[in-house]
This record gives structure tokens, sequence and C-alpha cells, in this order.
């Protein structure tokens, strides 16, 4: 047989299969453009409308399903470009955020965004990334994605600009997910995959609270981590509740003899949650202690030390953050 009679043999079959491939997944099809995620902020109008690979941290819970690096240079809040993320095709991520939303897992007709259809592949490395992200409390997971980019409107303020639209309130460019190349596993009994922290219960109304590490930064927990492994912070792989308790001496100037009543009162995987009641006319404090998922991608070995995740002071006076209304 010639080797001109076999080609013309297989191409019929090959042919075929391409189109089967094509007609299920279109992102499979077209042509693809790897982009890191601090490059995309950098310039997200230079790739509206791509299809584009994206390899980060998802961030999925109440008012949140993101992507972000925390490896990227750190912006100001007035130019930073965030990345709101989507399902295409009819899945829906069953995300609850404002306004006009309604959270469910499918939608009646395929997802269009911009006159352009987009299209999901419902594979099982896709039913893994959803069963991922649904967890109760939120959940954080490292997964490479291909999607459809929108980088949506520039809008200008007096102290910078940054482009948005899409999301929560508008916040946010926008990646409509085509295909879930692939996702890391959360198969470690240390770590923390909870996507945001425990906040303060408030039952009366006029009461609330302040925080204490608004200005707490990434840069701040992977310097916890290295004097951890350089030894200075060692005690820090051991013992949450000194970790909180030498975060309120800094952050709420707290004497010994108050931090002496701090009391841990909840406990989860790769998190502890330490308060301190006082009486209804004095402050009380809450620390979030926790090994977070994304620090174990910065650790020298595999063990995580136990950092600040967040912490509050409560009371029913003025200059609160967060105030129960009714």
């Amino acid at each position: 047989m010639s080797a001109l009679s076999f080609t013309r043999k297989i191409a019929p079959p090959l042919f075929a299969t391409l189109f089967v491939l094509c007609a299920s997944a279109v992102a499979l099809c077209q042509q693809v453009e790897k982009v890191t995620l601090c490059r995309l902020q950098e310039d997200p109008a230079a790739y509206n409308h791509k299809l584009i690979e994206l390899t980060g941290f998802v961030s999925h819970g109440f008012e949140d399903f993101g992507l972000f690096d925390p490896s990227c240079p750190a912006r100001s809040e007035s130019s930073q470009t965030s990345v709101w993320l989507e399902y295409g095709g009819k899945a829906s991520s069953n995300t609850m955020y404002c306004c006009g939303v309604t959270p469910s897992r499918t939608r009646p007709k395929q997802l269009v965004v911009e006159k352009i259809p987009v299209t999901l592949l419902d594979d099982d490395v896709f039913r893994r990334f959803d069963e991922m992200i649904q967890r109760p409390r939120g959940s954080t997971v490292h997964a490479t994605l291909v999607g459809r980019f929108f980088a949506g409107e520039l809008v200008k303020w007096p102290a910078g600009s940054l482009w948005g639209g899409y999301g929560h309130m508008g916040c946010c460019s926008l990646l409509a997910i085509e295909r879930v190349v692939s996702v890391d596993p959360q198969d470690r009994e240390d770590l923390d995959y909870e996507s945001s922290a425990d906040q303060p219960n408030l039952q009366r109304a006029g009461c609330g609270y302040k925080f204490l590490t608004r200005d707490l930064s990434f840069k701040d927990l992977l310097e916890e981590q290295r004097r951890a492994e350089e030894g200075a912070r060692a005690w820090a792989f051991e013992d949450p509740r000194r970790v909180a308790s030498e975060a309120l001496a800094r952050f709420a100037n707290l004497d010994d003899k108050l931090l002496a009543r701090l009391t841990e009162t909840r406990r989860a995987q790769g998190r502890v949650v330490f308060r301190i009641i006082q009486g209804e006319k004095q402050p009380s404090y809450m620390v979030v202690v926790n090994r977070p998922y994304v620090l174990s991608f910065y650790a020298k070995e595999k063990r995580v030390a136990w950092v600040v995740y967040a912490a509050y002071e409560s009371s029913c006076g003025g200059n609160n953050s967060v105030t129960l209304i009714r």
C-alpha cells in the first residue's frame, strides 16, 4: 500500500474525531494564550475577549468567586484589577453576591457575555474542581483554567483607575471558565482550605467590630513563615495560642493579665479561633489563627507555621467598621 493511499484511508476517522472534540468543547479547538495573572492585571485590555489559560488560586464563598496570585507585585486598591470567575455553558457556580443575582447550580441557557457564547467542558476534572469549591464555609483551591476573558470597563477615580463591571457590585473583570485543565488536591489535614475568616457574632443592634489586621498582607505572612523556618519563631509551628496572644499584644496593646483570659472557642482543620470576652461596657477580642493552604506553596519544607488570619475588637460603642443595625 502506498503512503498516499494509507493517508486517504485514515483521514476520515481522524477528522471525525476532531469534529467531535470541537463540537463538545470549543476551547480545545481554538488558540489559547497562556498568561500569568500578574501580567493580566497589569494590562487587562490587551486580553479582552481572548481565550486564555491561567494558573492561580481560586477563592469561592459568600460574595466571592475570584482568582488571585499572592506573588503578584502589591498595588494600591485604587489600581488593582480583580478577576471574577463564572462557568460557561449552562452550569452555574452557586455564588451568592450582589446585585440581582440568584445563586443556582444551573442556568436555563448557555452563558453569553458581550454577545459572545461561552461553552464549558463538563468532564471529570471540572466536576472535581466544582466539588472542591463548594465547601460550606468557602474554599481555596489551586488550579489551571482556560476561559474567555472580559476586561469590562475602565472606571477612573481621583486616586487611580480600575477595570470592572462584573461580579460583586461590579468589582471586577471576568474570566468565564470554558475548561478546568487541572486542580491540585486538598489532601493535607494540617492546612486550612477555607476561603474566609471567622467573624464576631453580633447579637445586639448598635454593637459591632473593627478590624485590627486590615493592613495585614501576604508579605507579612511570608515573613512570619520565614522567621519560623529560621528558628526565631520556631514555636509558631506548634503553638497557635501564643501566635494569637502575641497578635493581640501587638495590634490591641493588651497586657499579660488580659491576655491570660484568651480562650479557644473553635478548632477546625488548620484553624483555631480564640476570644477574650469582657463586660458589656468593655471591648472583647477575637483572633483567627490558621495554617493557610496558600502558604504551603512558599514554605521551604512541608511544615507551615501558624499565622494570624484575622483579629477583631468588638464593642457597642462607636468607631466600628461593621455595626448591627437591627
